[in-house]
């Protein structure tokens, strides 16, 4: 996201959108009430009235929306805002729908700025140009192969295949392995040159032999290739290595792995009873106690009247903010926390005894209390 105007007079802001990840920032950021121009197309009102409506031209315009409705489409990876026109040529208080997908331009000035929204806009300026990993968790007959840029994880590829027995050198076993290293092989030459790094991990051997081959075969692409350890593959091999930290330093500038990172954290350290807070008392406590490190926060709140000072108060004590999307693994993890959680910079237990009521996310008392 790059951040072309800002008029501190009003608060307007006129963005770019440059990624996917923009795309879903820009969907949590507007809301109802926000005022939301762009570039788009009507029909001209001064075509002759024997035209048919439809055959009438459309003129490119720029128009201002007063938000009532923001749909964000993830696969087809565009945002629809929609609403009456407030500013614009013509058809002033007809509705009209903004279609924004990325390289596309925006200006929004907001009713009023919470900690959520700062915490989006903030992410999304600093993940300029955020960088593209492929990543490849492979072994015989089970692989995955995904891109990753900022908070959009992008299958590319699941190749499932039944190899003929390894026992002997030849025969079909051979045959089945050869085409089936050929296709991973294909699928890394074919995304690989637009990525900024290439992530290929797995239990066995195979990782290592198409690093080899992508080396003999594609240098521009090997020089970028990095292999790691993981004991599964697939699907299940990508979400151990980004949850790992092991691939950290590759990883680094994707939002989506800093995500798996975080709530990991967080679960390891409510496993060893210390150094973790969960759910909207506990964390209150331990932002007005000083002992954030990281608060983790679900998108479903940024709108909570309840939560938005918890989080204005954090920011105030330099506590690191993330925002953890509602779908996926990650976040059907923070929701069982009670969609809030925070990672502390020291052991710290809440003032009461028991740290909730039986049901929350911890209802028995810290061990160390």
């Amino acid at each position: 996201m790059r951040l072309l105007h800002r008029d501190a007079a009003t608060g307007l802001l006129r963005l770019r959108l440059e990624s996917p990840s923009d795309l879903w920032r820009i969907a949590r950021f507007v809301r109802n009430g926000d005022m939301a121009g762009g570039s788009t197309t009507r029909r001209d009102p001064e075509a002759p009235a024997d035209v048919p409506g439809a055959e009438r031209t459309r003129r490119r315009v720029w128009i201002v929306l007063e938000v009532e409705q923001v749909e964000f489409h993830g696969f087809t990876k565009h945002v629809r805002i929609t609403g009456p026109i407030r500013e614009g040529p013509f058809d002033i208080g007809r509705h009209h729908t903004l279609d924004l997908t990325e390289g596309d331009e925006v200006t929004v000035l907001k009713r009023s700025t919470s900690a959520g929204d700062r915490i989006l806009l903030e992410e999304g300026l600093a993940g300029t140009g955020e960088p593209t990993i492929l990543l490849a968790a492979v072994d015989w007959g089970d692989s995955s192969v995904l891109r990753l840029r900022g908070r959009a994880i992008e299958p590319v590829a699941d190749l499932r295949r039944t190899i003929a027995g390894k026992r002997f050198e030849g025969g079909q076993g051979e045959k089945d392995r050869t085409t089936y290293a050929d296709e991973l092989i294909a699928l890394l030459r074919r995304e690989g040159p637009a990525a900024h790094a290439v992530i290929i991990a797995g239990p066995g051997f195979l990782k290592e032999e198409l690093a080899r081959r992508l080396h003999e075969e594609d240098p521009a692409v090997a020089a970028k290739v990095k292999v790691y350890s993981t004991a599964e593959s697939g699907r299940v091999g990508v979400d151990e290595l980004l949850k790992s930290g092991r691939a950290t330093e590759v990883l680094r500038g994707s939002v989506a792995a800093e995500e798996a990172e975080f709530v990991e954290r967080l679960v390891r350290s409510l496993a060893s009873g210390t150094r973790a807070a969960v759910g909207r008392r506990e964390v209150g406590e331990a932002v007005d106690a000083g002992a954030v490190e990281t608060l983790l926060v679900s998108e479903r709140l940024l709108t909570d009247p309840e939560i938005l000072p918890v989080l204005d108060r954090a920011r105030s004590a330099r506590a690191r903010l993330f925002v953890v999307r509602n779908e996926g693994e990650n976040g059907a993890k923070l929701e069982g926390l009670g969609a809030i959680a925070a990672i502390l910079r020291y052991d710290w237990t809440s003032a009461g005894a028991p740290t909730g009521p039986p049901g929350s996310p911890r209802a028995v008392p810290r061990s160390g209390a």
